[in-house]
C-alpha cells in the first residue's frame, strides 16, 4: 500500500533562477565594399540603416588622435603623425598605417604600424614643435683609405 503521508519539504529549497531569455540576434547588415569612384577613393561606412557614407580619407603627414572609438587597442589614447597608408587587405572599414607616435610637445617617440577604423579617428591640429630642441649627434672623424 502506498504511503499516503505528505512528504516534508526541505527547510531551504534550492534557489530557482529566472527562465532564460532567448538570444535574439541583431539585424544582419549587408557587406559594403570599399568605394572607389571616379576621382575619389574612400571607404564606405554603414550609416545604421540610412545607406552608407564615405568616411574621410587618411593622408600622410596628418595628425590623428586614436581612441577606443578607432580600435580597442587604444585604451589610452595616442596621437600619431601618419607616415603612409598601407595598402594591405583588411576588414571593410579598417585601415593599416605607418605612423610616428607623438609626445605632447609634438616630437616623435616611436614608429608604429597601426590597425584602426578611420571612422573612429579624430583629426587634430599638429602640435607645434619647438625649433632647436633636438640635440645634435656627435660624430667622430672617419678614416678613409690607407
Amino acid at each position: 500500500m502506498p504511503n499516503d503521508k505528505p512528504q516534508p519539504k526541505p527547510a531551504n529549497p534550492p534557489p530557482t533562477s529566472p527562465p532564460a531569455s532567448p538570444v535574439v540576434p541583431g539585424p544582419i547588415r549587408p557587406f559594403i565594399p570599399p568605394f572607389r569612384g571616379p576621382g575619389q577613393v574612400g571607404y564606405r561606412v554603414p550609416d545604421h540603416g540610412r545607406g552608407s557614407v564615405i568616411a574621410r580619407k587618411v593622408h600622410s603627414s596628418e595628425v590623428l588622435l586614436l581612441t577606443r572609438a578607432a580600435s580597442p587597442q587604444f585604451f589610452r589614447p595616442i596621437t600619431v603623425r601618419v607616415i603612409r597608408v598601407l595598402d594591405w587587405i583588411t576588414y571593410d572599414g579598417w585601415l593599416w598605417i605607418d605612423a610616428y607616435q607623438l609626445a605632447p610637445d609634438g616630437t616623435a617617440l616611436a614608429r608604429r604600424s597601426l590597425f584602426f577604423m578611420p571612422e573612429g579617428a579624430h583629426w587634430v591640429k599638429a602640435p607645434a614643435v619647438v625649433p632647436g630642441r633636438r640635440q645634435s649627434v656627435r660624430r667622430s672623424p672617419v678614416r678613409v683609405g690607407g
